[in-house]
């Protein structure tokens, strides 16, 4: 047994444990610092925001005060990829190290998880949505019989493209709870039960406010209680929370209530004749107001450009009523089995659910669209979260820890705190140890016209290609827009002698694990390769970003929190647009340097970061890094 007097500081120090089980372990005051503040926060039920620079060593500075708390923590990351490394690597080196016996699980949303009761429907129907989706399914079923905890989101077994995940897996909406004829063998029941006993329990982001909406409506907890929670990677918990906390109307919603109907109808006698026609003109209805939205209107815009529009409007009015007409075909089929009474239940809800979109817009919300492939969904966003969330973590009574290497701008935080109604919380900066004056330098190119101009990126690759030659590829090229990460790839195609990793030609993780393999890729990424990507060492040594990550102009919610704040007197581009991209370059920047060893570059090739005043800020809040004078500085950088 480990001695564990003098709390996480000692622990954590030279002559600590850790000093002996991790070979790359150095006692840094920065995160000791830390863990004594999470330490206090735990202690006196208190609520903290940290942001700790890359190579702090987070995980640890609040891992370790978590487990010596002897209270339930729930500790919630930004992915499921963060979620699982947590849980499976993290957590059990700790407890090894500490030599404690907590219990530990892992928690994710129902929708990772096999369903037996639907795989079971799938497989007597055999309405699939394509010819893998077939084969996948029987390699689920195999894998079913083996698999401890179900969890498909790490069992290797469905692809996105075949569009099976939907089949074998429930949803709020669909669970049949303990009325399942396999609720015995529910994977999910199982979980949450598990959670319930459990000292940390590992969730993601995703699940966390989904818990807190559910919680909000009044209905039943999917999370324990609990005496702490920590938010790791908590720059994303605002969008998060705000999605979680929406009411929306989905293609897939409506798509999903008329197959599980039918599906329904066959153990149900008589249902079938009562329900084939509305269920039949509910999904031709559905098709048409999909065709109208595809045909009529953007990739995303306000409720009101939407209902405007004579085609999708009567499509939609179409829709509704024959939702309408389904919801009275129903009467006489309550009651007589439990998975058509959820079916009902789940119709009075979408019916309710249109009636929010009938009824007069509120000051506080924002209504939208946006367009998801060949569906569409429709969503009552709140503009703020911060009563909703202030609300929830006087009810939890509990410590609040949140946490992440970017949270700050210009060593400020209430751009985090104010959104997140943290009024009352105790903020902490703790700048990274890397040494990035002299391991990195940051370039500024002056021969790049502004990022409207139509040659914006042949004339941003004019730049940057003789600096991929010297840094012999080994590069990220981080974009704002697919259509410009698109353009780039053709026009690299033939310029560079490198493999080039062009996001959306393969999976996410596979592309990393190529990049990583080749030694001198050349990956092109966007908005998910900004985050939570780590390339240590030599593969990664340059990274280049093509614009400064502003919001998109047609984004309505930020153009109704921008009304909001002009409303009442405030400044939407100093107080919403310009902290929200400085956030977003740091993390984009963040991917350069990951370990002490680490060397490389950084361009910024948007040239309003020299020429705008507002570019201050973004330099302001990155790291310390050199800048260099010219193109030969870079080359002769990695030519050293």
């Amino acid at each position: 047994m480990t001695d564990l007097q003098g709390g996480s500081a000692a622990i954590l120090d030279a002559d600590g444990p850790f000093s002996g089980t991790l070979d790359s372990f150095a006692p840094r005051q920065a995160q000791i610092r830390m863990a004594e503040a999470v330490e206090e926060t735990l202690s006196c039920v208190g609520s903290l925001v940290v942001e700790a620079g890359t190579g702090i060593g987070k995980t640890l500075a609040y891992l370790v005060p978590a487990m010596l708390c002897g209270e339930r923590v729930i500790i919630s990351t930004g992915t499921k990829t963060l979620q699982d490394q947590l849980f499976f690597r993290d957590l059990p080196m700790v407890k090894e190290t500490l030599g404690v016996s907590l219990k530990t699980t892992l928690l994710k949303g129902r929708g990772n998880y096999l369903c037996l009761h639907r795989m079971m429907i799938a497989r007597t129907e055999g309405r699939l949505p394509s010819r893998d989706a077939v084969l996948e399914l029987e390699a689920v079923k195999e894998w079913s019989a083996r698999t401890g905890d179900g969890d498909l989101s790490i069992a290797d077994v469905v692809t996105d493209e075949s569009g099976l995940m939907p089949f074998v897996t429930s949803t709020p909406d669909n669970c049949l709870g303990g009325e399942c004829p396999r609720f015995e063998d529910c994977f999910v029941a199982r979980a949450r039960n598990e959670a319930q006993d459990a000292d940390i329990v590992v969730v993601n982001h995703h699940l966390l406010f989904a818990d807190m909406a559910i919680k909000q409506s009044g209905f039943g907890e999917v999370l324990p209680g609990a005496a702490a929670f920590i938010i790791d990677e908590a720059h994303q918990a605002p969008e998060t929370a705000t999605r979680f906390f929406s009411v929306s109307i989905t293609a897939r919603q409506v798509r999903d209530l008329c197959r599980d109907f039918l599906a329904e109808s066959a153990e149900v006698s008589g249902a079938m004749g009562m329900l084939r026609e509305p269920v039949s003109d509910c999904l031709q209805k559905l098709k048409e107001m999909q065709l109208a939205v595809a045909e009529r209107m953007p990739e995303r815009g306000s409720w009101d450009d939407l209902v405007l529009d004579e085609g999708v409007r009567v499509a939609l009015q179409s829709l509704d009523h024959a939702i309408n007409t389904l919801a009275s075909s129903t009467g006489q089929l309550e009651g007589s089995a439990r998975g058509m009474d959820g079916c009902i239940e789940r119709l009075a809800e979408l019916q309710a659910r249109f009636d929010r979109f009938d009824s007069q817009q509120a000051v506080e919300e924002v209504r939208w669209y946006e367009r998801r492939g060949q569906g569409f969904a429709l969503h009552i966003t709140p503009l703020e979260v911060s009563a909703v969330f202030n609300d929830f973590r006087e009810k939890a009574e509990a410590a609040w820890i949140f946490t992440s290497a970017t949270l700050s701008v210009k060593n400020n935080f209430s751009h985090f705190t104010d959104r997140m109604g943290l009024d009352d919380a105790k903020t902490l900066q703790l700048d990274s140890p890397f040494d990035y004056q002299n391991n990195a330098l940051m370039w500024l190119p002056d021969q790049v016209p502004e990022p409207r101009d139509i040659d914006f990126v042949p004339a941003l690759l004019e730049q940057v290609v003789p600096v991929l030659k010297a840094s012999r590829g080994r590069a990220f090229l981080l974009f704002t827009s697919h259509r410009s990460l698109r353009k780039a790839a053709e026009l690299l195609a033939d310029r560079v002698n490198y493999p080039l990793f062009v996001q959306g030609s393969q999976p996410r993780s596979l592309l990393l694990e190529q990049f990583r393999d080749s030694g001198q890729g050349v990956l092109l990424g966007s908005a998910s390769f900004w985050e939570g990507v780590d390339v240590i060492g030599d593969a990664l040594s340059l990274v280049v970003i093509d614009k400064l990550p502003f919001a998109a102009p047609d984004d309505p919610v930020m153009e109704a929190r921008s009304n909001a704040l002009r409303r009442a007197g405030g400044n939407p581009f100093t107080q919403l647009y310009l902290p929200q991209a400085v956030i977003a370059l740091k993390q984009g920047a963040g991917r350069l340097i990951r370990d002490v060893t680490d060397r490389g570059v950084l361009v910024v090739c948007d040239p309003r970061i020299r020429t705008k005043s507002y570019g201050r800020v973004f330099l302001e809040s990155l790291p310390p890094m050199k800048l260099a004078a010219g193109r030969t500085e870079v080359e002769q950088f990695f030519n050293d």
